[in-house]
């Protein structure tokens, strides 16, 4: 097809053009016909002009005109002109010109949209996603999907400034045990044998470090067959990151000044140079959780004192077994928010998701305790205030559990919602970094230990003597990042002492032989004089979705499944033909279908 090709784009002309001839290309963003005249605004992804059909054009000009309709993609070519005084739109920026037409050129015509191509679409979102390649269309999409780009540039840029090699590694790889379920692929020259896809490149940037390649880095696809979310995709973006000869503070440092380049080059804002770190226990003890918001200042604070010198008999079981833990914090009054019986109710209900028995709850009135469990504190008010912090009209929230870790997680829920609810967080950006988490957590319904986050990670020196007979007490050399209440990176020193890497795998209920079977390669690849390496890798999908201020990551993906794991435009995951099938040497084993009750 031989059409008109663009001199310049939709968003590229100013009054400096004036009186220049153009050819621009893009779709039908909106048509008005004024019976003589007609204004078509031209969109492409740069912006959007405005082309006018004036009462003196030709009848073959005045006629195409006449048939456009919205997201028809056509050529115009016409004389740029200033806009009349009274026409200027200052929001646009080429408001203030248009371009008089001299020749529209029809390249495609558009069916009846499913939806309207606006800045943001408000459509439902499996509507969106059937018709994603429309969606994309829309300018926040656009603008997400360049901030995308620019994120990812602005890291190339920056490593690669620094000596890091940007390697790819497999995306067929063996299926390893590393926490999530595998995407297998079958092998057709090798019947009964898979590939999987990587839940990560971890045990090959490992062998990379062997290799001598001190920096790596890789923009990663990783897959993991599990339940899709809001902020949590089957295939999703990582920036995987390795650097050998290093400790800890080598890698948060390097994190450190990559972000605030990055956020510096797309948002031009200015992060601190060093973000806070927060032990994990603190982290759980303060916020309830090892991904706090920082946005704001509430506190969850230690109670178990207090609560043992109370008169309320919950508190005393949940201390009695030593395990147990009451956390408090104090929701401070605020404008048009009344912390009535029903409100309660619903933070007693997020509690309750976590594993709480109830909320606890008193308000401070006059100076003194009243309501909910206050009875229980006689003659302890001021105590109970200047302790919590607390000021007049504040409620005082309280859990307790036999638990540590679910009275915290708990409570923490209360936090969050008191977050939103009493609109207490800043628009800003809020670093973190979580350190010193336990190497290893006990599976209650399996019977054995497992690493808390992979089994590749170092334990900290100090605990190296009692690894093998107190696990439940060792620090691993673990480290997570969190942003804005979300974990968006996570990462370790790792290890790489073969030794060391078997007790590692014993612990986690891996015999030598099931070891060897599975990670013989990388066990093979310590014994030849690897060096002490560490890295990290930041979900990319994540933090653009954070810095776009969206709530789901499908917001910045441009073709994302649904939280059904489907991909509704192009049917995806779907059934194949026996051929297929048959070469591939698999069986499908259907589950049955369940039997109707008469």
């Amino acid at each position: 097809m031989v059409f008109s090709q663009r001199t310049v784009t939709c968003g590229g002309l100013t009054k400096a053009d004036d009186g220049k001839r153009v050819v621009l290309n893009g779709w039908v963003h909106r048509e008005r016909n004024h019976g003589a005249i007609f204004f078509i605004n031209l969109r492409d992804r740069y912006g959007i002009t405005q082309v006018v059909v004036a009462d003196d054009a030709d009848k073959e000009l005045s006629d195409t005109a006449s048939k456009l309709k919205m997201e028809y993609c056509i050529s115009v070519t016409g004389t740029v002109r200033l806009r009349p005084e009274g026409m200027i739109n200052l929001e646009m920026s080429t408001g203030e010109i248009e371009v008089k037409a001299e020749k529209i050129e029809i390249l495609s015509t558009c069916a009846t949209l499913p939806f309207m191509i606006e800045d943001e679409n408000k459509a439902r979102e499996d509507l969106r996603l059937k018709y994603r390649f429309l969606d994309l269309r829309c300018s926040g999409m656009q603008k997400r999907i360049a901030l995308r780009h620019y994120f990812v540039k602005a890291i190339r840029d920056f490593l690669s400034a620094r000596d890091f090699y940007e390697i790819e590694t497999p995306t067929m790889i063996r299926s390893t045990p590393e926490g999530a379920r595998d995407f297998l692929v079958p092998s057709r020259l090798y019947p009964g044998k898979f590939y999987a896809l990587p839940q990560s490149p971890q045990l090959m940037k490992q062998l990379l470090m062997c290799s001598g390649f001190d920096k790596y880095f890789q923009i990663a696809r990783c897959y993991r067959d599990e339940d899709a979310r809001g902020d949590r995709q089957l295939e999703f973006t990582q920036l995987d990151l390795e650097m050998s000869f290093v400790q800890r503070d080598d890698v948060l440092a390097l994190m450190e000044q990559l972000f605030c380049h990055v956020f510096k080059q797309i948002l031009d804002y200015d992060l601190p140079v060093h973000f806070r770190r927060i032990a994990y226990k603190d982290a759980m003890n303060q916020y309830g959780c090892d991904k706090p918001d920082l946005r704001f200042e509430v506190e969850m604070k230690d109670f178990d004192a207090l609560a043992a010198k109370s008169t309320f008999g919950a508190f005393h079981e949940a201390l009695a077994s030593g395990k147990g833990a009451v956390r408090a914090l104090v929701a401070p009054k605020t404008e048009g928010v009344e912390f009535t019986r029903k409100y309660i109710q619903e933070l007693e209900s997020a509690a309750k998701i976590y594993g709480a028995h109830g909320l606890a709850w008193m308000k401070v009135a006059d100076g003194k305790l009243n309501g909910g469990v206050s009875k229980y504190f006689e003659g302890m008010d001021d105590e109970v205030i200047s302790s919590l912090g607390a000021g007049e009209g504040d409620m005082i929230c309280i859990v307790a559990h036999p638990q540590w870790k679910k009275c915290c997680t708990s409570l923490g829920a209360v936090r969050s919602k008191l977050g939103k609810d009493l609109k207490l967080i800043r628009p800003s950006f809020e670093f973190c970094w979580i350190i010193d988490f336990p190497l290893f957590s006990y599976n209650e319904d399996k019977g054995h230990w497992e690493a808390e986050h992979h089994m590749f990670s170092m334990p900290q020196d100090r605990f190296i003597p009692t690894l093998e007979s107190d696990p439940g007490s060792v620090l691993g050399d673990l480290y997570d990042l969190v942003l804005n209440g979300y974990e968006v990176a996570s990462g370790s020193i790792r290890i790489h002492d073969v030794e060391l890497q078997r007790k590692i795998f014993r612990i986690c209920n891996f015999s030598d032989e099931e070891a060897e079977e599975k990670f013989g390669f990388l066990l093979n690849a310590f014994r030849f004089g690897p060096p002490p390496h560490g890295g990290i890798a930041p979900g990319v999908d994540r933090l653009v979705m954070i810095i776009s201020q969206q709530e789901s990551i499908h917001e910045v993906i441009a073709f994302p499944k649904n939280t059904f794991g489907v991909d509704p435009m192009d049917g995806s995951p779907e059934t194949v033909d026996q051929k297929q099938l048959d070469e591939l040497h698999l069986i499908i084993n259907y589950p049955k279908k369940e039997e109707k009750q008469s």
